[in-house]
């Protein structure tokens, strides 16, 4: 029996996410092929999971560090993982941010054994304006750049992207001229994400 891991990090809810609606894209398009699986939700804006602290760092005896394993075995039971990924001030929630330091674990998940090594997951980076190469502002873009070093590097995962950008342009009045280029990148992504989730 097949499992979903999906985390989702986006401070709104419903529809005015951009992450969620095309993360739910994906989840149903996942559920449709594998009807008798499991999905395991983390919705890290309604329950955050604490941020890392020398005691769950270093102390394996404690209830801060029995919390982190519940973390990586839900990561490591995972056939694939979903996680919505909203660019916040250029990078990721703090909320998501504190799930992956609580999962990368030296020995285990990281390091010279990783027990997730090529388990397929695909991030929903979704973001207000345009960031792409050539863009101006190509340089301040540090969701995917860190999120491919980490959830590859560190974790060994098999990661693939899909970006659903522009999304402020409805509601700026400075971006209405973008308005017909979010739209495309919206389909585009609810098209990719039923695509992915056929994969996984």
């Amino acid at each position: 029996m097949a499992t979903l891991l999906h985390i989702d990090s986006s401070v709104f809810a419903g529809d005015a996410s951009h992450s969620r609606t095309v993360g739910a894209a994906f989840r149903r398009t996942w559920e449709e092929q594998h009807p008798d699986g499991t999905v395991i939700h983390r919705d890290l804006a309604a329950e955050p999971v604490p941020h890392i602290t020398a005691e769950g760092h270093l102390d394996r005896e404690s209830a801060a560090f029995a919390a982190r394993l519940v973390l990586i075995e839900e990561l490591e039971q995972a056939d694939a993982v979903l996680i919505g990924a909203p660019m916040y001030n250029f990078g990721i929630s703090s909320t998501l941010k504190a799930w992956l330091d609580n999962v990368i674990l030296i020995g285990r998940t990281s390091g010279e054994r990783l027990s997730c090594q090529g388990k397929p997951v695909t991030v929903i980076a979704s973001r207000g304006g345009s960031y792409e190469p050539g863009t101006p502002r190509e340089g301040f873009e540090f969701v995917r750049n860190y999120l491919r070093a980490v959830l590859t590097d560190k974790l060994g995962l098999t990661v693939g992207f899909i970006v659903p950008e522009l999304t402020m342009a409805p509601r700026n009045p400075a971006m209405s001229g973008l308005v017909p280029q979010y739209e495309a990148s919206r389909r585009r992504a609810l098209e990719e994400a039923v695509v992915a989730a056929k994969s996984d």
